[in-house]
């Protein structure tokens, strides 16, 4: 009943905020030149927003009803936490869930239709035409902000934060206490062993991916993994130069037999090459979860594969004591703290091949949206960025530019990251401090076409119990190199509007390419084979599943599921 509730409530925000945008959108479409009418239609369009503005107060009335109503016996009811049968926390049900970030991720995609659309307009209107439009654009900017604070406060107030901590805190345990079980053999000599070497020809965040990719097949095929790291052209002396060896006893490629990928059961120690010559591909690799955990992270979390990647990047990257000590000192130095929005700008070489060219004021207004949707409920005493960034000048531009804002970070860090210095002790040292702190940062802008990036973000993910909604990218989605098809479901049929569009049945699946950040999604359709755009409304991502090794005896003892509690 309880979650029901929450439902009506969603699907209340939902007609609300979609009623209002459709009316607004329509109006400010039609054309016409006359100046009469232009004042019509926006006065009409005020009107719609008043009456928005009079559905939210109800809303927030209506959440502020469940929450302090006197006449609710018990507040523990609504806002408590219930214990199951076995002591542990009844979580909320996998529909609620679904239906909760859908409605959040909807109101966005809604948003990025009528910025587009009004941009457009903007581009083709006169100058009266121009100032009423953006009038319109600031207020839906504000509505739309409102909205994502009162879908987000249901995760605070309907009774399962606890549970989403919790339920995190568990599987990571559970995850991280498989992966030591896997690398700490008994017997080192007789156990059956991965060897990767970490000799990929690309940058830093790449090889991180690399190794990534070599732990989560080892893992599948319950093989502890050997890196093999001598001569890292990051670092000489190897991995264990700054971060802790990968197993406390087992480091050593021998064994009795050995063989390429994909080898035999029995062969004791198979050499595994890059993610891109990996033949047979098998069926584990990313963006697949495994059987056992994919129920349980598709309510938990908003993007699983990300928890998952996450999860292996928190094991690998455990700081030697020295790295450790830099990234304090680092912290002290900067005077890093809260509330800090992460930005990570990259230029050099990726501009004109692998990524767009993208100016400083494109990611500093989606700093400004967190910023003023974060005001809607926190005081703010100062708004902070965290650069990182391989172009050095970008400093003295965000500080010139932005006077308003705290730019955090260090232009010397920018200066080893170019070209020249790229592989030095000083760039590797840099390279780790900006990742980490743009995870701790509170929000990311970035381009996911770089890897650093989506670094930063995979390990976000291992700090949080979902912090899948924490960023903008301003080029790609969420991806990872070599991986398997990201799917989405149709759950709304699409009648193709033009050539450049394609049609969908619901259930259709869909093979994604990308999102244009306009509303649509570009991607081919597995039934018709017909490529094109679609509404990204009109679809739901799908987890791909695939039979990881289970670890039947590597469990969360009774102790261990106590001491989270504490």
């Amino acid at each position: 009943m309880r979650q029901q509730g929450w439902l009506r409530i969603l699907a209340f925000l939902a007609f609300s905020w979609v009623a209002f945008l459709l009316v607004t959108v329509k109006l400010v479409r039609q054309q016409d030149t006359s100046d009469t009418d232009s004042s019509q239609r926006l006065a009409r369009a005020l009107r719609e927003l008043d009456k928005l503005h009079k559905s939210n107060a109800e809303l927030n009335a209506l959440v502020l009803d469940l929450n302090y109503n006197p006449r609710i016996d018990n507040k523990k009811i609504l806002l408590s936490y219930f214990q199951n049968s076995k002591g542990g926390l009844n979580g909320p049900s996998e529909e609620y869930e679904l239906s909760r970030r859908r409605i959040f991720s909807n109101t966005k995609e809604l948003w990025y239709y009528v910025n587009s659309e009004l941009q457009s307009l903007v581009k083709e209107g006169d100058g009266v035409k121009v100032e009423h439009i953006s009038k319109i654009k600031d207020i839906v900017g504000e509505h739309y902000r409102s909205l994502l604070k009162d879908v987000t406060s249901l995760a605070d107030v309907d009774g399962h934060a606890l549970w989403r901590q919790q339920e995190s805190e568990n599987l990571s345990n559970l995850v991280q206490k498989r992966l030591k079980h896997l690398q700490n053999p008994s017997d080192c000599a007789k156990a059956r062993k991965l060897v990767c070497d970490l000799n990929k020809g690309c940058g830093y965040g790449c090889q991180l991916h690399h190794v990534v990719y070599c732990f989560i097949v080892a893992y599948a095929t319950e093989r502890t993994l050997i890196l093999r790291s001598k001569g890292w052209r990051y670092s000489k002396g190897g991995w264990q130069d700054v971060f802790l060896p990968l197993s406390d006893t087992c480091l050593l490629p021998n064994g009795e037999t050995t063989n390429r990928w994909p080898g035999h059961r029995n062969t004791q120690v198979i050499t595994l090459p890059i993610i891109d010559s990996i033949n047979p591909r098998p069926p584990f690799l990313p963006l697949a979860l495994p059987e056992d955990l994919a129920p349980r992270l598709n309510v938990l979390h908003g993007d699983p594969v990300v928890w998952w990647i996450g999860q292996f990047l928190k094991y690998m990257l455990r700081p030697q004591p020295a790295t450790s000590n830099k990234l304090d000192e680092y912290a002290k130095k900067v005077k890093f703290q809260k509330p800090i929005v992460g930005v990570h700008i990259r230029r050099t070489d990726k501009v004109g091949t692998e990524a767009a060219f993208h100016k400083l004021d494109e990611y500093m207004v989606h700093v400004e949206q967190y910023y003023k949707y974060k005001e809607l409920t926190d005081k703010i005493d100062k708004k902070r960025v965290y650069l990182a960034t391989d172009e050095p000048k970008l400093f003295s531009e965000a500080k010139r530019k932005y006077p308003e804002y705290e730019i955090v970070g260090d232009e010397d860090i920018s200066k080893t990251a170019s070209i020249s210095k790229r592989y030095s002790d000083q760039s590797l040292s840099g390279i780790i401090t900006d990742i980490h702190f743009l995870s701790l940062s509170d929000y990311l802008v970035c381009t996911f076409s770089s890897q650093v990036c989506r670094v930063a973000y995979e390990i976000m993910n291992s700090l949080h119990p979902d912090a899948s909604t924490l960023y903008t990218s301003l080029d790609d989605i969420y991806y990872y190199g070599g991986q398997k098809r990201r799917l989405h479901v149709a759950v709304l049929p699409h009648k193709a509007n033009g050539p450049h569009e394609m049609n969908l049945l619901v259930g259709d699946e869909i093979a994604v390419a990308g999102n244009h950040w306009d509303g649509y999604s570009k991607g081919t359709n597995l039934r018709t084979k017909e490529s094109g755009l679609y509404p990204t409304f009109k679809v739901s991502p799908k987890i791909e599943t695939a039979p990881f090794a289970s670890y039947p005896d590597v469990t969360l003892s009774t102790n261990e599921l106590q001491e989270q509690k504490r």
